[in-house]
């Protein structure tokens, strides 16, 4: 292995710079806001993913991963736990490079679909939090 297969964390703060938010919310009081704001603010593109949405933080929301034009590094998840696995097989379909499951989310399906498509994983962790904390800002 590796030592970069040791830090996933690592090795996907090396490479995003286009993050994908699934359940962003437009409510500026939700924790899914408050990292798409702080993410936007260091420089990375996001690219919100609500299908109630017309636009969030000024960009434009599509209502699946399967409507997002372009490449996505990196998937952040603000789903319910039932809905992980529909949005870890929406991710491989789309080619993402990684899955980010926020604080307080894990999956074994999720984990198995991500390492069959050969994305990198992360699970429990906030992505605001580690970027802030192991990443130069991207701008």
């Amino acid at each position: 292995m590796t030592q970069a297969s040791h830090d996933p964390v690592g090795t996907i703060l090396s490479y995003a710079r286009r993050i994908a938010i699934v359940g962003l919310s437009d409510d500026p009081t939700r924790a899914s806001y408050g990292v798409a704001e702080a993410l936007l603010h260091r420089g990375y593109d996001i690219v919100p993913v609500n299908p109630t949405a017309e636009e969030i933080l000024g960009h434009r929301s599509y209502p699946s991963l399967g409507d997002v034009p372009g490449d996505i590094d990196v998937v952040d998840v603000f789903r319910r736990p039932e809905h992980l696995e529909a949005v870890a097989t929406e991710a491989a379909a789309v080619g993402a490079r990684a899955l980010w499951l926020q604080i307080g989310l894990r999956s074994d399906a999720a984990r198995r679909i991500a390492a069959a498509a050969g994305m990198d994983y992360v699970e429990d962790l906030c992505l605001k939090i580690e970027a802030a904390r192991r990443a130069p800002d991207v701008r």
